[in-house]
């Protein structure tokens, strides 16, 4: 009796000293959707003298607190329903727990039963216990910029012409149905999508090359999530791109025609990221004086000398762009007056053309009239009126009248024949 009675406090000393060996690898926190599994990576380890006595009928069990929660040997009717992979001499213990909700919220820990001589809680406070949180509902997926592998924070700027990966992540909480995921924006073009995942989230990335046209493009990455009912949630990003000046234009308002003595702005747009700055010159692109900046010109007062091309040069620090518009101001005649050609006396026989011109705009007509301003016969129109072989009866008043749509203005001459004796 003695003897036996020694044995047994021996082999009891035997499995107490070897509590030490005993070792196990599993997460300290798993996440789990309502309605959905939950996959808990485990790799237990024993003391290497206990382990003729692991074998594959070896039971692993799941406990929450005191209550045994999963049993491998009947792995369909504990509180968690689910699966235990690999097997017992592999020393594995990565299990699948089915349809969870709010009640298996908790702290669990596995143990091990391989007979008499090999029965092992991994519990607190000598192990790593794993804690379940069931979520009510999926998160948001996670959108992060990438630039030449950088990252690039929220609302930061991208230079136009650079590479940038747009990437999209949500985790994969059951991995026997994953989640899907998609993209859309409001820009109509493909964008090279790349889709993968590693051992815990499913990953999407959009490459591109970024350009004026994704400046305020808004991306939209949705993830599906296979629950009971399939569930989405979805995150944006706001693409901010900066770049040169584009689509430069000047206006002239009002629009139609300008009439002298009228106030007229020419306006300059441009299509910048930053702002640009806006500098006005005139016909050879030189500056005006003084010098005339913002993206308004106004002219008050207008008269010919107004009439050119102005050039409005928008630029900002990654480009210049120019853009012109040609100014164009309307007004009845001025200077108006008639030459006699040859100059010099005028003989009788000879040849004598009278020549008008008046400044004006758009154009004059011109009509000729003799003396009373009556109308000669023919009537007589155009610039120059000839008078071929001249007499006496020539003599008198010619009266020339330039005329647009914007008034008229008359003049004359006196046309002398002189005769020969």
């Amino acid at each position: 009796m003695m003897e036996t009675l020694v044995t047994f406090l021996l082999t009891g000393s035997l499995i107490q000293g070897v509590f030490c060996g005993y070792s196990i690898n599993l997460p300290q926190r798993v996440e789990a959707l309502r309605g959905s599994c939950v996959f808990i990576p485990c790799s237990f380890d024993i003391d290497p003298q206990l382990s003729i006595y692991l074998t594959n009928s070896a039971k692993r069990k799941w406990f929450n607190a005191v209550t045994q929660v999963f049993d491998s040997s009947s792995p369909n009717t504990g509180l968690l329903k689910g699966e235990i992979f690999g097997t017992a001499s592999q020393k594995n213990c990565t299990t699948r727990f089915d349809n969870l909700d709010q009640s298996h919220n908790g702290s669990y820990y596995f143990r091990l039963e391989a007979g008499i001589l090999l029965q092992y809680n991994y519990k607190e406070p000598k192990h790593t216990q794993v804690q379940i949180a069931v979520l009510g509902s999926p998160p948001k997926p996670t959108l992060s910029l990438f630039k030449d592998q950088q990252e690039v924070m929220k609302m930061m700027e991208v230079i136009e012409g650079s590479s940038v990966i747009l990437r999209c992540s949500t985790k994969i909480f059951c991995p026997s149905r994953p989640p899907s995921l998609r993209w859309s924006s409001s820009l109509n073009e493909s964008v090279t999508e790349q889709q993968y995942q590693n051992q815990t989230d499913l990953i999407s990335d959009l490459n591109f090359i970024v350009s004026q046209r994704h400046h305020r493009v808004t991306f939209t990455c949705t993830a599906t999530h296979q629950l009971q009912q399939p569930t989405t949630t979805q995150e944006s990003w706001i693409i901010l791109v900066q770049y040169g000046p584009k689509n430069t234009s000047v206006r002239i308002n009002p629009a139609g025609l300008v009439l002298e003595g009228c106030s007229v702005t020419l306006s300059c747009s441009s299509d910048a990221n930053p702002a640009v700055n806006y500098t006005w010159y005139r016909d050879t692109e030189g500056l005006l004086n003084p010098v005339q900046t913002g993206p308004n010109l106004t002219i008050s007062n207008t008269d010919p000398s107004h009439r050119g091309r102005y050039y409005c040069r928008a630029e900002n620090k990654h480009g210049t762009q120019n853009t012109s518009v040609l100014l164009d101001v309307q007004y009845g005649p001025k200077n108006t007056s008639v030459r006699i050609n040859p100059a010099g006396l005028v003989l009788e026989g000879c040849s004598v053309t009278l020549s008008c011109s008046s400044d004006a705009n758009p154009a004059v007509n011109y009509t000729w009239y003799r003396d009373t301003e009556g109308l000669l016969n023919p009537a007589q129109t155009g610039p120059n009126l000839t008078i071929s072989n001249t007499d006496p009866s020539h003599r008198g008043r010619y009266y020339c009248r330039a005329e647009n749509k914007h008034g008229t203005q008359n003049t004359s001459v006196l046309l002398d024949v002189q005769c020969e004796y």
